[in-house]
C-alpha cells in the first residue's frame, strides 16, 4: 500500500458516517465503468485470509 493510500484512509477514519458515506458513494460512481481484469484464485485467497485474520483478531479484543 502507498503512503497516499494510507494517508486517504486515514483521512476516511476521521470522517464522520455521513462524510464516510458519501465518499464512498462517490467513489463507486466513479468505479462502475473501470475496465478491471478479474481477480485470480491466488487474489482471492490473500483478500479472505485478511479478512478472516481480521475477524480474528477483532473476535479476541471482544472475549
Amino acid at each position: 500500500m502507498t503512503a497516499l493510500v494510507q494517508e486517504l484512509l486515514n483521512t476516511f477514519d476521521r470522517l464522520t458516517d455521513s462524510e464516510r458515506l458519501d465518499l464512498v458513494l462517490e467513489i463507486l460512481k466513479r468505479t462502475v465503468d473501470l475496465d478491471f481484469s478479474p481477480l485470480s484464485d491466488e487474489d482471492l485467497v490473500m483478500n479472505a485470509e485478511g479478512l478472516f485474520l481480521d475477524l480474528d483478531e477483532e473476535e479476541t479484543t471482544y472475549e
